[in-house]
């Protein structure tokens, strides 16, 4: 979890948000951006972008933006990312459109140091096809290769199987695959080593390391703990936390502040958590040393920052507001209601059945990557946080997603808040299930540090749910999901398929 990270903490913080997601369904053209309102939208974007005014940005939103999208996610916040995103890659450049419908334009565009990034651009299907949200993450070359030709699910679970063999003997990747399509597993299969010094083979019922995965049951707990009453987006940590560290942090910075990132309170990695002990790691208070006094980066609310600081203390916030251990809330709360069996937060050196170790090639002073790689004993704690280093199989970041989208974790209006990010003054618990934000888009969420990557993508419209977690570095388990997803795309006809395991 070293922050030789920077690109890692970008990947993490595009995907670490639930987003609406193109589709990528009946594409009618590729190569070219038209003239039409959805193309005129994607390179007024990147003009605005590439400006780094925020008048110019405000102009490009207010012009495009759906009104309902706008209502959502205020201009201000839309504006903060922006900007940190345009921190990370500096300008754009478009190489490649991979689809362009009336609903949706995806396209690939470059940083300004050569990396790839797919943007996925979301419009009302009627019109004025107003702007609904635009996804951005990791890409890779193969994504500016045309898409696969139409087949069946049959001929894509092989298709699949077949790239991901291919990305394990080039030792790029290791771990567990599931697709699952209607909430069901249509594919599930295991590649590579648990234990490479034993040479013990990875399962389907492997547990890995899930990095900031674990935000999303931080983030379910908290709605719980909203919606029973118990907690209120707009308290102070000081009201819940009194002997918080920093006074000034405790009285202005709220829950909302906490969830949005958007506090100013640091990362806990860096050169206190480096010169730590890793075994002191055993408690996610066990945190807290490493940025609590520290002064704020911003004052709360003027812009996002990625804190896994945030996250900490929002662990604390749900012991001291539920009367139980965090760990303990998780476990009872999420895990227990989901059907989630093989999840927990294992101590580094609890000889657990069945976990994967994590297998690094960042363990060098610094510069590219080494050629072999190490186990990661040295960046990894002795017990993961509120914030990340949980454990789970790919089943259970099925089931979790399954108990999601079936209200039983959070009731339905609140659900709706977890999956479209709506303003919380607008939650109502009379108001039913929105179809547009259960049916549309999807979510995606990814982990990962020195030999940890997992990565869940759930595409609501065509129902498919793709996990991959494994033990390498990242990227390797989100270039495969991204893999799957390219090649689930071209799926043309449900045909029935086993369930392929190994």
């Amino acid at each position: 979890m070293q922050q030789r990270r920077k690109s890692i903490v970008f990947v993490l913080l595009i995907l670490a948000s639930v987003m609406a997601r193109s589709s990528s369904t009946s594409a009618s053209s590729r190569g070219e951006l038209p003239d039409t309102v959805q193309g005129r939208c994607v390179r007024a974007y990147v003009a605005a972008f590439n400006s780094g005014d925020d008048d110019s940005m405000r102009g490009f939103f207010g012009e495009y933006l759906a009104a309902s999208s706008l209502e959502r996610v205020p201009m201000e916040r839309r504006l903060a990312l922006t900007h940190r995103l345009r921190e990370d890659v500096g300008g754009l450049a478009l190489r490649a459109v991979q689809e362009v419908t009336a609903e949706n334009v995806s396209v690939v565009l470059a940083g300004s140091d050569g990396r790839l990034f797919l943007f996925g651009f979301r419009f009302e299907p009627d019109e004025p096809h107003g702007l609904l949200g635009i996804r951005v993450e990791p890409a890779g070359e193969q994504d500016l290769a045309p898409p696969p030709p139409p087949m069946t699910l049959e001929g894509a679970l092989a298709a699949v199987q077949e790239a991901v063999s291919s990305a394990v003997a080039a030792d790029e990747f290791s771990g567990t695959v599931l697709v699952a399509r209607g909430g069901e597993p249509v594919l599930r299969r295991a590649w590579g080593l648990a234990c490479r010094e034993f040479e013990v083979p990875n399962r389907v019922d492997t547990r890995y390391n899930l990095g900031s995965i674990n935000k999303l049951f931080t983030k379910v707990a908290i709605g719980q703990l909203v919606q029973a009453g118990v907690l209120s987006f707009d308290d102070t940590i000081a009201s819940i936390l009194p002997d918080y560290p920093n006074t000034e942090v405790a009285r202005t910075v709220t829950v909302r502040h906490l969830l949005e990132m958007t506090s100013g309170i640091g990362d806990i990695f860096g050169e206190s958590y480096d010169a730590t002990p890793k075994d002191r790691f055993r408690h996610n208070s066990d945190y807290l040393p490493l940025f609590a006094a520290e002064e704020a980066r911003f004052a709360p609310g003027e812009r996002f920052g990625y804190s896994n600081g945030s996250y900490i203390v929002l662990g604390e916030i749900v012991a001291a507001s539920s009367g139980e251990d965090y760990y303990d809330y998780v476990r009872r709360h999420v895990f227990e209601p989901a059907g989630m069996a093989d999840s927990s937060w294992y101590e580094a050196d609890d000889p657990v059945p069945g976990v994967a170790f994590g297998y690094t090639r960042n363990w060098g002073p610094g510069g590219p990557p080494e050629p072999t790689r190490r186990r990661n004993i040295y960046s990894l704690p002795a017990r993961g946080s509120a914030a990340g280093g949980g454990y789970a199989t790919v089943d259970d970041l099925l089931a979790f997603t399954k108990a999601l989208l079936a209200d039983r974790l959070l009731s339905p209006a609140y659900t709706d808040w977890f999956l479209s990010g709506r303003e919380w003054g607008e939650i109502r618990e009379d108001q039913a299930p929105d179809p547009a934000v259960r049916n549309q888009g999807g979510i995606g969420f990814a982990g990962g540090a020195p030999g940890i990557n997992s990565m869940l993508d759930v595409d609501l419209e065509r129902g498919f749910t793709v996990v991959v977690m494994g033990n390498y570095d990242p990227p390797a388990a989100m270039d495969v999901a991204r893999t799957i997803r390219r090649i689930l795309a071209a799926v043309v006809e449900e045909e029935p398929a086993n369930t392929p395991e190994g």
